[in-house]
């Protein structure tokens, strides 16, 4: 468990790494990030020591990431929420005579100040950019 701000600085920076592997990264991570403004005095309450464990679990748990094959077509997934944006690159290929569909890419980040403003139409194709 990190102790003082340079130590979830270091994790956090250690897991941002990792972050195309983790989905809704960016919406888990927030009450960490939260936590490294200079203002904010070190305090591991209850949400960011969930985040902390749950991003932990994630990390050392992360789902099988299949190779893109371009010869077949993709699905983009996307999600906006007041808290971030994310978005996973899927695509069905055929593993032991079987069409599965996994994921190939993951990516999240948070929403900026004047971003939060957006109407849920104009978040979701920022996810696209």
């Amino acid at each position: 468990m990190p102790q003082n701000k340079k130590e979830i600085h270091s994790f956090l920076g250690f897991s941002g790494y990792y972050r195309q592997h983790v989905n809704d990264f960016a919406s888990i991570a927030r009450p960490l990030y939260k936590l490294c403004d200079k203002y904010t005095v070190f305090e591991m309450t209850v949400d960011r020591v969930t985040a902390f464990e749950y991003l932990r679990h994630l990390l050392t748990t992360a789902p099988l990431l299949l190779m893109p094959d371009f010869k077949l077509p993709f699905k983009l997934y996307v999600d906006a929420s007041g808290d971030g944006l994310g978005a996973a690159l899927h695509q069905v290929q055929i593993i032991n005579d079987k069409p599965v569909e996994g994921p190939i890419f993951f990516i999240s980040r948070q929403i900026k100040p004047t971003e939060a403003r957006y109407g849920a139409s104009q978040m979701e194709g920022l996810c696209l950019v």
